[in-house]
């Protein structure tokens, strides 16, 4: 239970921290972490076919 307290204090941090952001700064921010979870999906995939 207090993880899930400590998670939705951090993404509430968070949300709000990307709500004062530049638009520019928050596509960007997105556009690496969605790169960075694809490459671990491949990553992933890949060592259970082997």
């Amino acid at each position: 239970m207090l993880f899930l307290v400590a998670a939705l204090l951090l993404l509430g941090v968070l949300l709000g921290a990307v709500a004062h952001a530049p638009l520019a700064f928050t596509v960007v921010t997105a556009a690496v972490i969605a790169v960075w979870l694809a490459v671990f999906a491949a990553r992933e995939r890949h060592a259970r076919r082997n």
